[in-house]
């Protein structure tokens, strides 16, 4: 296996895994800056505050983004899989 197919595959590996989590994460970042603001203006200084938005906006982007999350994964693993005989030699 030569160097430069162990680079691709990094970095497909590398943009499978922005592609799968990128979502959610930025779901949970806007949600959280939202709360952030609202405690600033309302000066409320409850921590626990930030989590209940958040799990909740989490759990409604895996719903929303689930089927294309999963669809990324199994084409990747897929793709890991077909070409294995060619990592092999």
């Amino acid at each position: 296996m030569s160097s430069e197919m162990i680079l691709s595959i990094a970095d497909q590996s590398v943009m499978a895994v922005l592609m799968v989590g990128g979502p959610i994460l930025i779901l949970s970042l806007v949600i959280g800056l939202i709360v952030s603001i609202f405690q600033a203006a309302t000066q409320i200084q409850e921590q626990t505050l930030a989590f209940i938005p958040k799990i909740v906006a989490v759990l409604f982007g895996l719903i929303l983004f689930g089927p294309w999350m999963l669809s990324k994964m199994l084409s990747f693993t897929e793709n890991i899989f077909v070409n294995l005989p060619n990592f092999i030699r």
